[in-house]
């Protein structure tokens, strides 16, 4: 039995806003509300994201497992699922916004990506600030910091990716039917002292040893009641959502000694290099579904995913009936991602017992 969650800690800790797409941030309570009846206590965020629903079970008092194979959402997943009692203060933020002459500060965001993604002046702010980050030894510390490096990164782009070199967006003088530019011009500094403060103020102790990995879907260790999917998306036109490519500029960040010798240098952008994957082919998806569903069979298993993608609705119920005997589809309704253009598309969450 786990200890019960503290009220005030209830009460109080909240998950913190983000602009990542694909987040199911503004679906977690209605994910929740689909699988509150389920008899369960230890439970698996396979493709774990941001980190939302992990959140919300961790909220319910679940002993919650986070995994992403992504290394920058991993670090989300030790910030807020794992972590339950660290903070940064407000001193230790001072010294990683500040510069340290004992610290010789290296140049690679500043030699690599000029006039890619953000000003000269922001790319030095970046490396100084990653390298100082680098000098937290208490993982939870490190793993605050660099959430909420990731965040103001992200706030600060157009469309919140870096898919496409296009820093001229932000800076042109021009009328413009999206984006914010008081948003895009709020000097990072500000934006990372907010995001730690949102981080700190999403840190709580629900009674049970929750754990973050780094891993494939089908590796991750230990046995769970529950165990919730959501992978990328393959649209109906076969297309792959990959994070990776989102992305990369985050990724590099968690690597950023090796950050050089990962980068595709032939691209505009310089992403780093493809990471061939099951989720983002048309051909391997089916494949990768009913691998997982085989590997998690002995658990009750959620899936999260959209109603026009690949597979569809009936050949994911088909692929899940192999496993589990009863069946149910939950559709949320006409849920619209950011940046998408399809307003037909529903929500569908899938859950096998």
């Amino acid at each position: 039995m786990h200890t019960p969650l503290p009220t005030f800690q209830h009460l109080i800790a909240r998950f913190p806003t983000t602009r990542y797409q694909g987040s199911k941030a503004k679906l977690a309570n209605w994910i929740w509300q689909q699988i509150a009846d389920l008899d369960f206590t230890t439970c698996l965020d396979a493709f774990g994201g941001t980190g939302a629903v992990a959140y919300r079970l961790k909220q319910e008092g679940k002993h919650v497992t986070y995994n992403d194979l992504l290394r920058f959402n991993y670090q989300f997943g030790l910030a807020l699922i794992e972590n339950d009692s660290i903070h940064l203060k407000p001193d230790e933020v001072n010294w990683l916004l500040s510069r340290h002459p004992e610290i010789e500060y290296p140049h690679f965001v500043q030699d690599t990506f000029p006039d890619v993604y953000f000003t000269d002046e922001e790319n030095t702010w970046i490396d100084q600030t990653i390298t100082n980050i680098h000098q937290l030894s208490d993982p939870y510390k490190f793993a605050i910091a660099f959430y909420a490096l990731a965040q103001a990164c992200i706030i600060k782009r157009p469309y919140n990716l870096f898919h496409r070199k296009n820093l001229y967006v932000r800076l042109a003088e021009v009328e413009r039917s999206f984006g914010n530019k008081k948003t895009w011009d709020t000097p990072f500094e500000t934006w990372f002292r907010a995001f730690v403060e949102q981080a700190n103020c999403a840190v709580f102790d629900n009674g049970c040893a929750n754990e973050a990995f780094n891993l494939d879907a089908w590796v991750v260790p230990g046995e769970y009641d529950l165990v919730y999917l959501d992978p990328p998306y393959v649209s109906a036109q076969g297309m792959g959502v990959d994070y990776l490519e989102f992305y990369h500029f985050l990724e590099g960040l968690t690597m950023y000694d090796e950050w050089a010798a990962q980068i595709d240098y032939r691209t505009k952008h310089h992403r780093l290099q493809r990471r061939p994957s099951d989720w983002t082919d048309k051909q391997r998806i089916h494949f990768a579904f009913n691998r997982l569903f085989q590997h998690f069979r002995n658990s009750t298993i959620v899936v999260s995913y959209r109603s026009d993608g690949i597979p569809s609705e009936v050949e994911l119920v088909g692929l899940l009936n192999q496993y589990k005997q009863n069946v149910r589809v939950e559709h949320y309704g006409q849920y619209k991602y950011a940046l998408s253009t399809n307003t037909a598309s529903q929500e569908l969450l899938l859950i096998g017992t």
